[in-house]
């Protein structure tokens, strides 16, 4: 995939593209990463790339489960807010029996979710705003599934930001010479792929 969207022809093409492009980065950010490299935290965040991996994919299945459910609310919603906030708190950890292949599997399942969604949800429905969460609108009823598939490319997006930092804290490597070594890319006087070294 190339390192921006394509051209676009309508909204529903212009979402999934968009979001085809930040799920994208996760893996390209990823790439060459040993376990322990994916659970480092090199910056003074406690942030590491296998913890942002891991709360991405259960951020965009969340959002997406809530998007499919629309009118309704989908039933992880309703629980009491302290079991929500006690699964939250360790969905930025990439513990150590997880490995980031199986971390990338996951969210590669659900990248294909959410794109196959966004082929066929009305973008009208109205999806209902989780009661209680801090962070959350209190005085508003429902976003659409329009804005939840806005939301959800912004969020990708400001933690695919992260994991470039955390990546270059690492070992120096650069979002386009990652993507060019993931996806194969020939050198070029502008840019050469990414090499372990």
């Amino acid at each position: 995939m190339p390192a921006m969207p394509p051209p676009v022809v309508d909204e529903r093409a212009g979402l999934k593209e968009y979001l085809r492009a930040q799920q994208q980065a996760f893996h390209a950010v990823a790439f060459g990463l040993t376990d322990e490299q994916a659970r480092a935290t090199p910056t003074v965040s406690a942030l590491s790339i296998g913890g942002l991996i891991k709360h991405v994919t259960n951020c965009q299945r969340s959002w997406l489960r809530r998007a499919a459910a629309a009118p309704g609310m989908r039933d992880d919603d309703r629980r009491p807010m302290t079991d929500q906030a006690a699964d939250y708190a360790d969905e930025f950890v990439m513990t150590e029996t997880e490995t980031l292949a199986q971390l990338l599997a996951r969210f590669a399942d659900g990248n294909a979710e959410a794109l196959a969604l966004v082929d066929t949800v009305d973008l009208g429905a109205a999806v209902p705003v989780p009661k209680g969460v801090p962070w959350f609108p209190k005085d508003l009823e429902a976003w659409s599934v329009r804005w939840v598939l806005f939301h959800l490319i912004e969020e990708l997006a400001r933690h695919a930001g992260h994991a470039d930092i955390i990546r270059e804290a690492l070992d120096g490597a650069t979002l386009y010479e990652l993507i060019a070594a993931h996806e194969g890319w020939e050198p070029t006087p502008w840019l050469t792929p990414w090499a372990k070294g």
